[in-house]
């Protein structure tokens, strides 16, 4: 029997962590010095900010590597192992992604203007805000999440946006419509916010969701309740607070959002 793999088994059953695989620092120098690597280990390979921009990395691995901010631009990576790899605000315009395994890595706000990614596994990759991305690689309720996420955070411009694609890949996406909706209401657009809020209506009660209906309708009285209450009152500061009246009248609405995806 191998006395190291039963010594390996034993730290493994009593809880023992393993040293993490240091990066190949030969490997990594040759990269950076030939601009070429093909079936290396980079595995964990600290390359922040680098310039890696029509490198040669064919079916190297590089899982778990740092390219926070890399220039990856025109890169060879066809084939290439990036599980978990940081991507994060990297440029990988017009790279060859073809077969590369994406799974787990983050791809945050990444460029991909051009980049090929077919066949590239993707599974619990990171892609909010990535730039370029392939509109078949991201389904419908995921732009919506991320629109409800950016107006959680108050980005109500980019929110809208979110859901202006959802709904152009599902006109009658009824949650995506009150939505924007309500974020056009959070940006003074009244007219809008109740065009919006009437449409979402209309496809909750065509789709038999009356709880959604209800809740649209709310929409639409709350905003027209303070736009009479304003022209009563004829006063231009009416009309600034009047946009937090509504949505203080629609109380919890937008936690109730994603029980609509159910």
């Amino acid at each position: 029997m191998n006395s190291k793999l039963v010594s390996l088994g034993l730290l493994a059953a009593l809880g023992v962590a393993l040293p993490a695989r240091a990066e190949n620092l030969e490997h990594v120098q040759r990269l950076l010095a030939n601009r070429q690597c093909q079936q290396c280990d980079l595995h964990r390979a600290g390359l922040v900010f680098t310039n890696l921009s029509g490198v040669d990395v064919s079916r190297s691995d590089l899982s778990l590597a740092n390219l926070n901010r890399a220039n990856l631009q025109g890169a060879n990576l066809q084939g290439a192992n990036l599980q978990g790899a940081v991507l994060s605000y990297a440029n990988l315009g017009g790279a060859d992604l073809r077969g590369a395994d994406l799974r787990g890595a983050d791809l945050r706000e990444a460029y991909l203007y051009g980049a090929n990614l077919t066949g590239a596994l993707l599974d619990g990759a990171n892609l909010w805000r990535a730039i370029g991305l392939p509109e078949n690689l991201v389904s419908v309720e995921q732009l919506y999440l991320w629109g409800l996420a950016e107006a959680q955070r108050g980005n109500f411009p980019d929110a809208i946006q979110y859901f202006n694609q959802s709904l152009s890949r599902q006109p009658d996406f009824s949650s995506a419509m009150l939505a924007r909706g309500i974020a056009r209401l959070q940006l003074g657009d009244e007219a809008g916010a109740m065009e919006d809020g009437r449409q979402a209506q209309q496809m909750f009660l065509a789709q038999g969701n009356i709880p959604g209906q209800q809740l649209s309708e709310r929409f639409v009285t709350g905003i027209e309740q303070v736009l009479a209450a304003e022209e009563r009152e004829r006063r231009a500061q009416r009309r600034s607070n009047g946009v937090g009246n509504v949505v203080s009248a629609l109380g919890g609405l937008a936690s109730l959002f994603l029980r609509f995806l159910l």
